[in-house]
């Protein structure tokens, strides 16, 4: 008897699961949307804060 292996197709990931990958991605930003604002204007005030530059001239 002879024995078929079927292969499957392994090359890299289908369309269908990047589009499951980017709704949950967008449903988590907009689920979490005021904190992440919140966070990134804390950030962003933290590192272009002037008061921490010292006046050496």
């Amino acid at each position: 008897m002879r024995k078929t292996a079927k292969r499957k197709n392994k090359k890299g990931m289908g369309t269908v699961e990047i589009v499951i990958i980017i709704a949950v991605l967008v449903a988590l930003a907009l689920l979490f949307r005021t904190a992440l604002t919140e966070y990134g204007q804390k950030v962003m005030d933290f590192c272009f804060d002037d008061s921490k530059i010292s006046s050496a001239f």
